[in-house]
């Protein structure tokens, strides 16, 4: 037993522990994008919003009513900006504890979230965005989510 211990001892040890909070670099320049687009949507502005993404991706959406009826709708980049349109409401959508994933000059960022008008809950769901990178850039190229009324957070 004791050879064991000694092995087990001598072992590669895990590295050190990341710092609170975790700061990456690469995960920062992932949600570079997408903050831009929930900043572009807070300012109801199409251009700022299109200007994060790839044209040939687009939008999914899963909603599900209170009543328990769901449907699946995707949009062009075009037809998503063409409803986000002037108006006095304060938007606000937050991601919350979100996960990134990156492999090379793909990315995936994942998580629930909550949207808000006028700093009053409006809906929630999960968030799923996969981008690209080109020449150094992250853009998105498709962001799906799920939309409910019912079981958001407080």
């Amino acid at each position: 037993m004791l050879p064991l211990l000694l092995a087990l001892q001598s072992a590669d040890r895990l590295p050190p522990a990341n710092p609170l909070p975790y700061a990456d670099p690469a995960a920062a320049a992932v949600m570079a994008p997408i903050d831009a687009l929930f900043r572009g949507l807070a300012a109801r502005d199409p251009a700022a919003i299109l200007a994060q993404v790839r044209h040939e991706g687009g939008a999914t959406v899963a909603t599900e009513q209170p009543d328990g009826t769901r449907s699946v709708r995707h949009m062009t980049w075009q037809d998503f900006t063409a409803g986000v349109k002037p108006g006095s409401e304060r938007l606000e959508e937050r991601l919350i504890d979100s996960v990134i994933e990156v492999d090379g000059d793909i990315a995936m960022v994942w998580g629930p979230y909550t949207f808000t008008i006028n700093g009053k809950l409006h809906h929630c769901g999960v968030d799923h965005f996969d981008l690209i990178r080109e020449a150094g850039a992250w853009k998105v190229l498709n962001v799906t989510w799920s939309q409910r009324t019912t079981g958001c957070p407080a």
